[in-house]
């Protein structure tokens, strides 16, 4: 079958088929993201998948993190686990009969064969074949064994795995995101579909799933484009066979980049999902961000709604180049998202960060006036959702944080003279008015010969502990008069000690 260019298409069917091992990490996100803005889009079908074969590897703990983290990121899914759908099971290691019923089909059909070789046999054979300037991939030992050949492998006491029997001509395919591929016979030679204890291969299951659930498109990453010839052979004699309809498109996305332009490791520290979460990333922010590697919504607009990503994302428009994963732009984009909520909103998704264990004041300290008044002036400063903490801390600690480093950059000149006159200009201020703040500073400062920059950072690092934070005045307004002006006291007198 030919491959065609995306467009809007009901009949759109693609997948997204993890398996449960170790946390999600963002370049799964990525892909998940993709097939799911590529379904939506068309009005097509997202079917969720779990590749769960490798008892040795998999986890339930996993599994429900894949789960959880779809659903925060609101990746919904059309078919899959809990949603069930017509194609169920969807966890691979409750299909395994079915692959069995096909590997068997692929060996009556003379689409697949036991291969008998062993380890040691296959790696003397491919080391002479490098030697003589050969390709080094399997040698079609087994390809055409006779029966009495199996029966004195077996009478050895051999065990065999299965083998796909590749066809003896060049692959050609039209990659969605690269355009036209052709990969030479020889370059893709047989490949195991079944291990020697019975047990199926990714090789062998992931094309069986995506035949018998109807997929249409497969989008994946980069690193399996070198499988596609070996499934689009798999998949012409499942149609053959009767059990696959059709190959789908294939569409295969770009590297996402870490460090040292090395391809980012689900080992990195900053390739896990969780991390994102615990940060404070909104769903929103980070699926916006994460959408721009290897896509980009115009020349001139990084920021944008999921609503608008759905409405013009095209797997055409994707870049086959390399994406680089920056995390400074990730921060800054879900910066604007935040900006972007109703204040009532952003105050709400900040709570869980006002609580043990993030807080690092009492329970019983907190105030939620006070968190109600100053989250509109947070709004606009913190970038994630755990910067809050540090942010607001000043209102429901006894007193300010101990920070010598802060202290000392802004305890400079003569401060105590500063502060003594600040104080005495606030105390007759009017402290429901944080422009009179302002004044008052402003015109202690000028006594000084100092710009209120200079003037107002002894007063912030008395009352907030920080050089730098909210603005200071609705922060001394929010504080009240008796906790800033008691702060300012303990300063003078830290001073003069």
């Amino acid at each position: 079958m030919a491959n065609t260019a995306s467009g809007t298409d009901a009949s759109v069917r693609v997948r997204f088929c993890p398996s449960p091992t170790g946390n999600p990490h963002v370049g799964l996100v990525r892909t998940a993201l993709f097939n799911w803005a590529f379904a939506r889009h068309n009005g097509g079908t997202m079917v969720f998948r779990i590749e769960d074969t490798d008892a040795a590897r998999d986890s339930e703990e996993s599994y429900q993190q894949l789960l959880d983290s779809m659903r925060w990121l609101g990746l919904t899914w059309d078919e899959g686990p809990e949603v069930g759908g017509p194609h169920a099971p969807y966890r691979q290691s409750q299909r395994m009969d079915i692959y069995a019923d096909v590997a068997e089909k692929l060996q009556a059909g003379g689409y697949a064969y036991p291969c008998y070789c062993t380890t040691e046999e296959l790696d003397a054979r491919r080391e002479a074949a490098r030697a003589a300037g050969k390709p080094s991939g399997y040698d079609g030992h087994c390809r055409d064994l006779t029966d009495e050949q199996k029966q004195a492998y077996e009478a050895e006491g051999r065990s065999h795995i299965v083998r796909f029997r590749m066809p003896d001509e060049a692959t050609t395919f039209t990659d969605l995101v690269r355009g036209e591929i052709t990969v030479q016979a020889e370059n893709v030679t047989d490949y195991g579909i079944v291990r020697a204890n019975g047990a199926p291969l990714y090789t062998l299951v992931n094309p069986v799933d995506d035949a018998l659930m109807e997929i249409t498109h497969v989008l994946r990453g980069e690193d399996l484009l070198s499988s596609t010839p070996r499934q689009i052979a798999l998949y012409k004699a499942l149609i053959e066979l009767g059990i696959a309809q059709t190959i789908p498109a294939f569409g295969h996305l770009p590297y996402v980049m870490g460090e040292g332009n090395k391809k980012l490791s689900k080992r990195d520290p900053q390739a896990s999902l969780n991390l994102y979460r615990e940060r404070g990333f909104l769903p929103e922010g980070l699926l916006n961000y994460l959408s721009l590697l290897g896509w980009s919504f115009s020349a001139d607009q990084d920021v944008f709604t999921v609503s608008d990503l759905i409405s013009k994302f095209d797997i055409a428009d994707v870049n086959a180049n390399p994406a680089r994963f920056d995390l400074k732009k990730a921060e800054a984009i879900n910066a604007d998202h935040i900006r972007l909520l109703d204040p009532k909103a952003f105050a709400a998704a900040c709570e869980p960060w006002l609580k043990a264990p993030h807080a690092t004041w009492a329970p019983e300290s907190f105030d939620q006036a006070k968190w109600e008044a100053i989250a509109p002036h947070a709004q606009t400063r913190v970038q994630v959702l755990s910067d809050i903490t540090a942010n607001v801390d000043f209102l429901f600690l006894d007193k300010p944080v101990e920070d010598e480093a802060s202290w000392t950059k802004a305890m400079k000149g003569d401060p105590v003279a500063l502060l003594t006159t600040a104080r005495a200009k606030l105390d007759a201020a009017d402290w429901s008015d944080p422009e009179s703040l302002k004044n008052a500073v402003l015109a202690a400062g000028e006594e000084h010969g100092l710009k209120l920059g200079k003037a107002q950072a002894p007063v912030r690092v008395a009352v907030t502990g920080r050089t730098v934070g909210l603005p200071l005045f609705e922060s001394l307004e929010i504080l009240g008069k008796e906790a800033s002006l008691l702060r300012i006291d303990a300063a003078l007198a830290k001073l003069a000690a």
